[in-house]
């Protein structure tokens, strides 16, 4: 089994495996249903003012990656979303969903190498 990432605006949805949205806000134009979700783990997402700060700027991307660690390391969600991913892994993918358009510069990329390495 393996940790995913999509972009939750893909089409077609990928359905093989538990699909967790990582934002903190609700994606524009999803519909909950449509949305197919296993769960929001939201309060995962970067702070507000991390992420207004970053804008999804590349230029801005390594240092985003050092502040949201940092708050990961004090957030109580991300142990959760830890046992989570570990307990759905034993049976199935984990798909972690994102709502930004850059593919490359985003929390999702952050939290799926994380987990990997903690799930290792």
């Amino acid at each position: 089994m393996e940790i995913k990432i999509e972009r939750i605006y893909t089409k077609p949805v990928d359905l093989d495996g538990y699909r967790i949205l990582i934002d903190r806000l609700w994606p524009r134009g999803i519909s909950k249903v449509n949305a197919h979700l296993d769960e929001w783990a939201k309060e995962v997402g970067p702070s507000p003012e991390l992420r207004q700060w970053f804008n999804h700027e590349p230029n801005k991307f390594a240092e985003f990656q050092q502040r949201y660690l940092a708050e990961l390391q004090h957030n109580p969600a991300y142990t959760q979303l830890i046992a989570t991913v570990k307990t759905q892994l034993s049976t199935q993918n984990v798909i972690l969903l994102y709502g930004a358009k850059d593919p490359q510069y985003n929390q999702a990329i952050i939290l799926q190498t994380l987990l990997q390495q903690k799930l290792a």
